[in-house]
């Protein structure tokens, strides 16, 4: 069985994701109130894998979190992106005209923004989780209290669904980082007989013209497709960034030689994993 770290409760989008990526697998679920506790169970135990949301569609990336994995020493074994509905949710003997109050993780609310737009004599409060709002909810028996979470999480819980895809852009999807201690990986690739056909890594530039031009061009050069890039400022040193690159090939031996190609012009150069390029759950 394997051990998976998660940020948020049962029922949570973390939770579902999980399950999708392991479908088949018998997993143990570890719920975290943080990702820095995502991070800590998988250092105190090298046998649990950790899994984390690292960017969405709408609200774009968790740049808190690209940081911590950059410090974890963990490497990404594996990604899924998972189609984000979200679900009005309320205690069974409730009903629109009760409801007062709703609660729900500060980026679920703001991706249903025009549904509570419409609502607006409802007031709006940010919780930690969106799986946990809807627990806290029953478990404390909040009367006139809703929440935002997943349809599952609802179920789970014994929550009313009061109404269905209730976010603003129906095409909401989060990517998810599975992250393992790096002595796991191979055996982890080997198990699941993964193709390794995207990387992720982080590298500071020197401060030149030019500098950041002259990398991009020779991942050009050798066909290695960009699919993302952020850049975070070095805390204590004006005006100097680090680079958070995706890129997806179709070639490894090619990987390598951009790879050997622009350590050169970089400083500190870290690949963060190599892994299959994972699809969209709709």
């Amino acid at each position: 069985m394997k051990k998976v770290a998660i940020q948020g409760t049962l029922g949570s989008y973390h939770d579902i994701a999980a399950h999708k990526y392991f479908a088949g697998e018998e997993i143990e679920l570890i719920c975290c109130a943080d990702f820095e506790d995502v991070f800590a169970a998988v250092k105190k135990d090298s046998q649990t894998i950790g899994m984390l949301a690292i960017e969405n569609t709408i609200a774009g990336s968790l740049l808190h979190n690209n940081e911590l994995l950059r410090q974890s020493g963990t490497q990404i074994v594996g990604e899924y992106k998972l189609r984000i509905s979200h679900s009005f949710v309320c205690l069974p003997e409730e009903d629109w005209d009760d409801i007062t109050e709703v609660n729900s993780h500060p980026i679920a609310l703001m991706q249903c923004r025009e549904f509570l737009a419409r609502h607006p004599k409802i007031k709006v409060v940010e919780g930690e989780d969106t799986a946990r709002s809807a627990e806290i909810i029953k478990t404390e028996n909040l009367k006139g209290h809703a929440a935002i979470c997943s349809k599952a999480a609802a179920e789970r819980y014994g929550m009313k669904v009061l109404q269905e895809g209730i976010e603003t852009n129906k095409h909401n999807f989060t990517r998810f980082l599975v992250v393992a201690d790096p002595w796991q990986v191979d055996e982890l690739n080997r198990h699941r007989h993964k193709e390794v056909n995207k990387a992720s890594m982080v590298f500071t530039l020197p401060h030149t013209e030019g500098s950041l031009s002259q990398v991009l061009s020779i991942l050009s050069f050798y066909s290695i497709n960009l699919t993302k890039i952020q850049s975070l400022p070095i805390i204590g040193r004006e005006w100097e960034y680090q680079f958070y690159v995706d890129v997806v090939f179709d070639n490894v031996l090619r990987y390598k030689q951009a790879i050997a190609a622009i350590a050169p012009l970089t400083k500190e150069l870290k690949i963060l994993g190599e892994y299959e390029d994972g699809k969209s759950s709709i």
